[in-house]
């Protein structure tokens, strides 16, 4: 359930920190977030999400994504790859992406249909490992800010 700004400013450190690692499974991040409230706004809060990740948190982070084109129980996941109707196609796709760089797909599917996110990963694919790992983080955060703009309103 979504909190009000105001609640998230003053709740319980403990209480919101399952949200928040919801939103992005990276500890310092989480601890960050929470360190610097209370927030102005919901725009202050939602800029506060943007930071820089490490490599070793980029993999953290990833291992709790499910595949693109693999439709996840239910959350955040489930609604953010809505898009994806042809799961098929992405089995060889993720299998040739984490084959070469040992880790999932990694995209925000948010708004996206299936075909533009299989294109993504196809061109990702020419990518080097280390430039993947750092577009894989950038995507992360923005997965992160979405997923912030809808546990806290306004």
């Amino acid at each position: 359930m979504p909190l009000t700004l105001t609640d998230f400013n003053v709740a319980d450190a403990d209480d919101v920190r399952p949200a928040l690692t919801a939103c992005l499974a990276v500890p310092r991040w989480v601890d960050a977030i929470l360190e610097h409230r209370p927030y102005e706004s919901r725009e202050a809060l939602i800029a506060a999400a943007e930071r820089p990740l490490s490599s070793d948190e980029i993999r953290q982070a990833m291992a709790a994504h499910p595949r693109i084109g693999e439709q996840p129980a239910d959350g955040w996941a489930r609604s953010e790859q809505s898009g994806v109707d042809n799961a098929d196609a992405f089995v060889a796709a993720n299998a040739e992406y984490e084959a070469k760089f040992g880790h999932v797909y990694l995209v925000c599917a948010s708004g996206r249909s299936g075909e533009e996110l299989l294109k993504i990963l196809q061109a990702r694919l020419d990518n080097d490992a280390a430039t993947e790992l750092a577009v894989a983080g950038r995507e992360l955060l923005k997965i992160a800010e979405l997923r912030l703009a809808k546990a806290v309103t306004a």
